[in-house]
């Protein structure tokens, strides 16, 4: 079985929806951050389920067997498989799908992956945040983040706002005392 997330199912020029956010480094191409999670551990141990993924944007059309990618599997489930084989189109040139299988699976994965659907190509890993991504994008999380951040915000700002005038008094005091102080040295 094939997916195609952005509904054309044609050319692989375009890359589709992008999954969480999207940051440039200076070099050219757009990267992703893609949350794993669910019951797989189809590419442990060198990707975790619960691991946030940075990815970059890739051509499909320059994946090779043995490279690993990222794709949607259907509007929801966000996959990192490794590529065994690129199967182009018999009709379609631009078009190609990808056969692939988890580095801890004994089979290949039973439908291709056709090239709108792929994400593109991890650049590195943080595991155990995917959880707290997911976590805090739902009720009750969402409501702990917010909180957490209005409080964070409350704690900047309130002393600013009801903080007594003592630290600039401090300071005309300080101020004063070095004047006395320099007075009987120019008498002198």
């Amino acid at each position: 079985m094939e997916y195609c997330h952005n509904g054309t199912g044609g050319s692989c020029g375009h890359p589709g929806p992008i999954a969480g956010g999207t940051a440039t480094d200076g070099h050219a191409g757009v990267y992703r951050v893609v949350r794993l999670h669910g019951a797989g551990v189809s590419m442990e141990p060198v990707y975790h389920t619960g691991s946030l993924i940075y990815v970059r944007d890739v051509d499909p059309m320059e994946i090779q067997p043995g490279q690993v990618i990222t794709f949607m599997l259907d509007e929801d489930t966000v996959a990192t498989h490794r590529v065994v084989e690129v199967v182009p189109d018999e009709i379609d040139r631009s078009v190609v799908r990808f056969r692939t299988k988890g580095d801890a699976n004994d089979a290949e994965d039973g439908g291709l992956v056709h090239c709108n659907n792929v994400l593109g190509t991890p650049v590195f890993t943080i595991p155990q945040l995917g959880y707290l991504a997911n976590y805090i994008q739902k009720p009750p999380g969402m409501y702990l983040a917010i909180s957490a951040g209005a409080l964070l915000l409350m704690l900047v700002f309130l002393p600013d706002l009801f903080g007594s005038d003592e630290p600039e008094e401090k300071k005309k005091r300080r101020k004063d005392k070095g004047k006395r102080a320099e007075q009987p040295q120019q008498e002198e």
